[in-house]
């Protein structure tokens, strides 16, 4: 375990916490100023977040102990390489929801809502990512899934309040599961701290059985096949701000979560089959994804399955976790990748969708050769899905075939390619009807901002296929335990 001195005069994190929630609470107080509330606080905290990852790069993790009182008597925040690049990630894809909502809620009651939970999420996944013990990241992963609930129901109607109680429903398992785990590592090792946990950590039926109802239990909220039920309902209902929001980034927590806990808590633990099974799963929910977002008849419904089949690739973590070095910073740089392509994906899903008055997608053709910078980010965006050269995409596919070429893992690598070619299906699919014959039509007059967002965010995909190295760089100042 790399040793790590407490510095008392690095304020970069808790602010990073701080500011969101400060956000919330003006939005909430003044309400009709509430939008700009959240756009100051969005171009606040992505500055936050860039300076913490110089922060990282240059010095190495950080773990600051707050009120002076370290693990175990008192609570971390953790910033290091891993939780530094999501924090960014966040950020970044953040301030871009945060644009788009500016045109597609404007000044209306439900926007006002919206700007109070979208901030209170931004803070909770901020201190998930940050915090330093298990029962915080508990207390944070609630608060992720209480402010994601809330935010779906704001589409009103009868279908998203029901998408909204089957996510809180399935969510409140997936939270049982996890904090019977943490009752048992307290019980075991009495403390809760993750460095702490790492050190002390061993293979013996405590921390085995806390490694199962733990991982478990978050892969529930991740929402791998078998256990996605909840999520296109979820996703595809949402306003599309939300959307973005839940599949750009929200799904991301619990797979990070289940990464922290398998790089720092439970590295010398051996589950025999772990990998297989996780990796069958992965596979499964891969192909399962792709198919049905080939079946359905709505554009948001595609982009929400399409989540589904991509939440696949980030469980390929298991396989590669132990076989490939390295192997786990290409699973993560993909998260990025796909959290950016997916954010442009879903707001360019709301911007037809608002221009048209629907979303079937069969007739969606007119509005989407009216609307080019829109199909432009749609189609740009999905060749970072498909994993085309010069974007995102490209290059955590390439990583990850890498990885698995590397432990001669064959089986693995036809996974990403096949998955590929999935991927490249159903995003011609999507772009089909904007090359039918006919004129187009602009459809509902809309913000500028609505098309000039999903582009920006598109166009960010090609830059990401040029940051492999730079991220790479900082995922290498993570904490790892197990002496890795």
């Amino acid at each position: 375990m790399p040793s790590t001195a407490f510095m008392a005069d690095v304020i970069l994190a808790p602010w990073l916490v701080i500011v969101p929630l400060v956000g919330a609470l003006l939005a909430g107080l003044w309400p009709a100023t509430a939008r700009w509330w959240g756009l100051l606080t969005a171009l606040a905290t992505l500055v936050l977040a860039l300076l913490l990852a110089l922060q990282v790069h240059g010095q190495g993790p950080v773990v600051l102990a707050l009120g002076g009182w370290s693990p175990p008597l008192g609570i971390a925040l953790v910033a290091d390489g891993l939780a530094s690049l999501m924090v960014l990630m966040t950020a970044g894809v953040g301030l871009a929801i945060s644009l788009y909502a500016l045109g597609y809620l404007g000044g209306t009651a439900r926007g006002r809502w919206f700007w109070m939970l979208w901030l209170w999420l931004w803070a909770a996944m901020n201190a998930l990512y940050l915090s330093g013990d298990v029962f915080n990241l508990y207390v944070t992963l609630e608060l992720v899934v209480l402010a994601s609930v809330a935010l779906v129901a704001l589409a009103g109607g009868a279908a998203p309040l029901a998408a909204a109680m089957r996510y809180l429903l399935v969510s409140l398992l997936g939270s049982m599961a996890y904090l019977m785990g943490v009752v048992l590592l307290y019980g075991a090792y009495g403390t809760l701290d993750l460095q702490g946990l790492g050190a002390q950590v061993t293979l013996s039926a405590a921390p085995m059985m806390a490694a199962v109802l733990m991982t478990v239990g978050l892969l529930v909220k991740s929402a791998l096949f078998p256990l996605h039920v909840w999520l296109p309902p979820a996703h595809g209902s949402a306003p599309a701000p939300v959307s973005a929001a839940l599949s750009a980034l929200v799904v991301k927590v619990s797979f990070y979560l289940i990464l922290r806990l398998w790089l720092m808590v439970f590295p010398e633990l051996t589950l025999p089959g772990l990998d297989l099974l996780m990796g069958g799963l992965a596979a499964a929910a891969v192909l399962w994804g792709g198919v049905m977002a080939l079946r359905v008849s709505r554009l948001k419904q595609v982009v929400a399955y399409s989540t589904v089949a991509q939440v696949g690739y980030l469980f390929l973590l298991f396989p590669l976790l132990w076989a490939a070095p390295g192997g786990w910073q290409a699973v993560v740089f993909f998260a990025v990748a796909h959290g950016v392509a997916k954010a442009a994906v879903f707001l360019a899903a709301g911007t037809l969708q608002q221009a048209a008055g629907h979303d079937r997608l069969a007739e969606l053709g007119a509005v989407m050769r009216g609307r080019l910078k829109t199909s432009f980010a749609l189609g740009i965006a999905g060749a970072s899905l498909v994993g085309l050269p010069l974007t995102g995409g490209f290059i955590a596919k390439w990583l990850l075939v890498q990885s698995a070429l590397e432990a001669h893992l064959w089986g693995w690598a036809v996974v990403v390619l096949g998955g590929g070619l999935l991927a490249g299906a159903y995003v011609f699919r999507l772009l089909g009807p904007a090359f039918e014959p006919g004129p187009g039509d602009r459809g509902r007059p809309l913000p500028a901002i609505m098309e000039w967002v999903p582009l920006s965010l598109a166009l960010l995909t090609i830059a990401l296929g040029f940051a492999g190295t730079p991220a790479l760089a900082l995922l290498a100042r993570t904490l790892v335990g197990g002496g890795g």
